[in-house]
């Protein structure tokens, strides 16, 4: 049963809250998709690495890799135990590839100093390499069901559309988003973890940001830029990712293709007809390296991080 008591809730710009969790529980237990990390028994490992996983990545492309990355890595120890090169290339195309290294120094310390058990406690999370504010709560609140609000640009949107009446979510700003959230979570654990879910995959799948289907939002009428005839957003915007077609992005992991299909090491001259333009090629490396993603010099050559 949702307990939808305000009475602790913070004030959202002097505005009563509608009550969205009750009936986005709702929706949710029938229209939810099945996904690894929602089923019963996930490991908090599990959940810890598809949260890093998921970040700027499509949920289809992230599902076989964490499957094969549980499979062969199922506890923090293992990966710990393997050399960063191998998360590198176990990372393969999912994109930042800065990300298996973080998780792979993450795993290390939870290895050595939690005994092997993702921590439970926000700040212990965000003590972790490589983990940020976002991923140490879903952490808590999916693995291990803590009460938390839990905020990424799919909740942003939907929760600015239905309070706020902006159609588009803004630059993020945590002292917002978060108190904005957490006015919405009921009381129960259970429940307001359930919100989160809820809200995030309404995000998802319905109140999308460009032609949201309103028809089948299970609170459109409670939502207030529905109720104002959509108005077009006239502040501030959240920046656009930059394309990746000829981007520094695109080199680097041509060059990063290279190094991930060798054991041994890449000389220059091999690196050099994955990309036409020198200059930009020379900075991607430059930056693969700063970034600890790649060692070598051009006299021994280029190769994954061996430690």
């Amino acid at each position: 049963m949702v307990n939808a008591s305000r009475a602790s809730r913070p004030d959202v710009e002097n505005a009563s809250v509608p009550d969205i969790a009750t009936p986005l529980i709702s929706w949710f237990r029938q229209e939810a998709r099945d996904l690894p990390w929602r089923r019963s028994g996930f490991p908090a490992w599990g959940t810890l690495v598809s949260e890093i996983m998921l970040q700027q990545t499509q949920v289809a492309r992230v599902i076989p890799r964490l499957e094969a990355w549980l499979t062969r890595w199922p506890t923090p120890a293992d990966l710990a135990a393997s050399p960063p090169a191998d998360a590198v290339r176990a990372w393969d195309r999912l994109g930042y590839p800065r990300r298996a290294l973080a998780l792979h120094a993450a795993a290390t310390v939870i290895a050595t100093e939690h005994g092997n058990v993702v921590p439970r406690d926000v700040d212990a999370l965000l003590a972790l390499p490589g983990i940020g504010d976002y991923t140490a709560r879903a952490v808590a609140v999916f693995a291990y069901g803590d009460r938390h609000p839990v905020v990424d640009v799919n909740v942003r949107r939907v929760l600015k559309r239905v309070l706020r009446g902006q159609g588009d979510p803004g630059p993020a700003k945590a002292k917002d988003d978060l108190p904005l959230m957490e006015s919405v979570l009921p009381d129960d654990r259970d429940d307001a973890a359930t919100t989160n879910a809820a809200v995030m995959e309404l995000g998802a799948l319905v109140c999308v940001a460009r032609s949201p289907a309103c028809d089948a939002c299970p609170i459109a009428d409670r939502c207030a830029w529905r109720a104002a005839g959509y108005p077009e957003h006239d502040g501030p915007r959240a920046p656009k990712q930059a394309k990746f077609a000829g981007s520094d992005r695109q080199v680097r992991g041509l060059i990063m293709a290279e190094l991930r299909a060798s054991d041994v090491p890449v000389a220059r001259s091999e690196i050099e007809p994955v990309w036409p333009d020198a200059e930009q090629r020379d900075r991607a490396l430059a930056s693969l390296l700063r970034d600890g993603l790649a060692t070598g010099d051009d006299a021994t050559g280029y190769r994954l991080p061996d430690a």
